[in-house]
């Protein structure tokens, strides 16, 4: 492995600022474990989001692609598991950044109910957990651009026979967001600590080409 394709969200709905975007800038030319990490900031526009970071795979030779958003109200670093073919934006009041509100479209017509993450992500929680930082695996990805996203680069990757792995990291809100009267009582993450958070979990990401069997306790509702 020489290249790590990071990606991160701009800001979106109500979110002024996107810490996967602020993330993805802060770790774009750094290394892990003798790996360069290449971000890209993705536009939060469906299909367009497919779209750019195919482009950005090709362009950077991507070795691995690990791709990030927010999901408000969860405090803690979540690797996702499954990407499933269904949007259904409308339950949460939003539209992407061209106004488009998606509700019970698949993102593929032509591909299967759902992907899993082929990251190894018992190894990246185990990580981040020893690192001090908060993470845990999640079963739900949301219907929103970061599960459309994720299952659309899936279904780019089995369609295209490469064996690349790939997945999805939310993140929580920057405290700035999270203090905004919308959210007051909502857990956040500096931009410090969710850039550490990565590293490590990058770092796993290289040293574990099969993920680890060891339990991963979670306590993760959502």
């Amino acid at each position: 492995m020489k290249t790590i394709l990071l990606t991160g969200f701009e800001a979106f709905g109500t979110t002024p600022v996107n810490p996967a975007e602020m993330v993805a800038r802060r770790l774009d030319g750094e290394t892990v474990e003798g790996v360069r990490i290449v971000s890209r900031v993705i536009p939060n526009t469906f299909f367009v989001c497919i779209d750019a970071v195919r482009e950005a795979m090709a362009e950077v030779g991507a070795d691995a692609v690990v791709m990030m958003g927010e999901f408000g109200g969860r405090a803690t670093i979540t690797v996702e598991r499954i990407a499933l073919n269904f949007n259904d934006s409308s339950r949460y009041g939003l539209k992407d950044n061209a106004g488009v509100s998606l509700q019970g479209e698949p993102t593929a017509p032509d591909g299967p109910l759902a992907y899993q993450s082929t990251l190894p992500l018992r190894a990246m929680v185990k990580a981040m957990r020893e690192g001090g930082i908060p993470a845990d695996i999640s079963d739900a990805a949301g219907t929103f651009c970061c599960n459309h996203l994720f299952y659309g680069i899936l279904h780019h990757i089995a369609q295209s026979g490469t064996a690349i792995p790939a997945g999805w990291v939310h993140l929580p809100h920057l405290p700035e967001v999270a203090a905004m009267e919308a959210n007051l009582g909502a857990p956040s993450m500096s931009v410090e600590t969710a850039s550490e958070g990565l590293r490590l979990a990058l770092a796993a990401l290289v040293t574990h080409p099969r993920d680890i069997d060891d339990p991963i306790s979670g306590r993760l509702q959502i």
